[in-house]
């Protein structure tokens, strides 16, 4: 686990000009929001935008949920501002959009870092082509990095490709960007479903980047935090197989064996590792919903 571990299984994604939404915000069972400055605002909500999220985070009150702001690419004229204003407020990590590679990752961490925000968490937004086709530079450029957040939005129309149940066009790109995430030890949260109130398309796709190894689901609307958070934390059997992979292979270990079979399945140590990871998660998540609750 790095430094960064922690359920994220729902990242929502509050408008800093709207000040009613990030009000609301502080009642949801989000597991991050992401208090957005960037590419959805208007221009002439910029600044009021920003003059929001940074009274809101000041303000406090988003309980368990990791806060994290958005801010604008370092080659709009807010970005710099953006940095400038809340490197220092009080948030858990700070998401970088329209990074491309890891020259343009470390010279966003130095701007933080001139601003004041020296060894905050940092998020990069993967929405392009290129970003992906860099994933793995990016990933290694910093231990400050907490997570990779795709755009799958962005990245639909860049391919020229067709939004599809299935996500066919997009499951190169996805995989690509989960295996530079897990290279370097990193989380990595799957993009929105624009179709926000087609429910059983995002209850699909939430399974789908489960399977392939998303930590969660970034999501646009608050009707889809339940099913993405019930997709995204173990099951009770799986807690329950967890515990059992341990013990048995401890057992096997203790008795000169390397590996053991446990529900008809031969288990080594890097099945106690990927258990052990389960079972703190679920710890995390139980903890989580109570200060939610």
């Amino acid at each position: 686990m790095n430094n960064y571990f922690r359920p994220r299984r729902s990242m929502l994604y509050v408008p800093g000009c709207n000040t009613r939404y990030l009000e609301k915000a502080r009642s949801l069972p989000a597991d991050s929001v992401i208090l957005d400055l960037g590419d959805p605002i208007l221009i002439s909500a910029k600044e009021t935008s920003r003059h929001n999220v940074v009274d809101a985070v000041k303000q406090g009150g988003y309980r368990a949920s990791e806060v994290v702001i958005r801010v604008n690419d370092l080659e709009s004229p807010w970005g710099y501002d953006d940095i400038k204003a809340v490197a220092n407020i009080g948030a858990d990590a700070i998401l970088f959009s329209h990074i491309e590679s890891r020259a343009g990752l470390l010279r966003a961490l130095e701007a933080l870092d001139q601003a004041g925000g020296h060894n905050m968490p940092v998020m990069v937004m993967i929405e392009s082509p290129l970003a992906v086709l860099h994933a793995e530079a990016i990933a290694s450029a910093s231990d400050r990095i907490a997570c990779l957040v795709m755009a799958t939005s962005d990245l639909t129309s860049q391919l020229h490709a067709h939004t599809t149940r299935d996500r066919i066009p997009l499951l190169t790109s996805l995989s690509m960007v989960i295996l530079a995430a897990r290279a370097y030890n990193r989380a990595v949260v799957d993009g929105i479903n624009s179709h926000f109130k087609d429910i059983e398309s995002f209850e699909y796709a939430c399974r789908l980047g489960r399977d392939m190894g998303f930590d969660g689901k970034s999501m646009i609307h608050p009707l889809q935090l339940t099913y993405a958070n019930d997709a995204f934390t173990p099951k009770p059997s799986e807690v329950k197989t967890a515990r059992e992979i341990i013990s048995a292979l401890s057992e096997a270990n203790a008795a000169g064996r390397g590996t053991v079979v446990v529900n008809d399945r031969l288990v080594e140590r890097h099945n106690i590792e990927a258990a052990e990871r389960l079972l703190e998660l679920s710890e995390m998540i139980a903890k989580l919903e109570e200060d939610h609750a």
